[in-house]
């Protein structure tokens, strides 16, 4: 019997309060594999991300999203998180007065709690926090409140080691970083790709982002051309190297 893929958008069309947004997007993505989606601003990128996590404000048409084989194109945000489906935001939202670790701990809760108990989250907390370098005071301040770009985006990748999602996806991860962050939370994305989910299977990451650099440390099977809300051209990591060098007006409809 054929297994289904990991990851599925079959036929996306998407309205934004009214207004198409997304055009019949199409992708598979197998276990293990990293792919890539790039394009112009304004083009439906970020439509896509929110899309898939299941944002209300975004109708869908037409089209299905399928994790595993199972149909969630109708599930709540916090369904999809449950079956291991993770958004890295492009920017992440303030929340005054909630701590970074009761937030952490109120997400391990939802999402693993019948495979942690209570006195480990603090044990599996604190072991990741070694691994992006971020101080341990960082877990008493407010939610994102006052947070540069760099510590939003290692929050984010904090967030995402500790829910071990089957599917990832990053909306532009990469913006507003410097060059050491950035390797920081590069690596630590790579390191987690080549890990295994809880059923011992390969794990996939959706990489929206501008540029080539961030795709240096994450390698990508498969790079997207993304105009005019769907995909236009797909190839193998040069095409994000042709990209960078000659920009997108060879492609047509970007």
């Amino acid at each position: 019997m054929k297994t289904a893929p990991l990851f599925e958008i079959q036929d996306l069309h998407v309205a934004v309060e009214g207004k198409k947004v997304l055009n019949g997007v199409n992708l598979i993505i197998q276990r293990g594999e990293v792919h890539a989606i790039m394009g112009r601003n304004g083009t439906g990128k970020t439509t896509l991300s929110y899309t898939l996590m299941g944002h209300p404000k975004y109708e869908v048409l037409q089209g299905k999203i399928l994790l595993d084989g199972e149909d969630i194109t109708a599930l709540k945000p916090e369904e999809r998180a449950r079956k291991r489906l993770f958004l890295a935001f492009q920017y992440p939202v303030a929340i005054p007065g909630v701590s970074v670790a009761s937030f952490l701990r109120a997400s391990l809760k939802s999402v693993r709690s019948g495979e942690l108990q209570p006195s480990q989250f603090r044990t599996i907390i604190k072991e990741e926090l070694k691994k992006l370098d971020i101080p341990e005071s960082f877990m008493t301040r407010s939610l994102n409140e006052g947070f540069s770009g760099g510590e939003k985006k290692r929050l984010e990748t904090l967030q995402l080691r500790l829910l071990q999602p089957k599917m990832a996806v990053l909306d532009e991860t990469d913006s507003g970083l410097d060059i050491d962050a950035l390797r920081v939370v590069s690596e630590n994305l790579q390191t987690y790709r080549q890990t295994k989910d809880v059923q011992g299977q390969g794990r996939g990451m959706l990489v929206i982002t501008h540029y080539q650099r961030m795709l240096n440390y994450i390698k990508p099977d498969v790079v997207h051309v993304f105009g005019s809300g769907k995909i236009l051209e797909s190839g193998g990591p040069e095409l994000a190297l042709k990209l960078e060098e000659q920009g997108y007006d060879w492609v047509q409809g970007a």
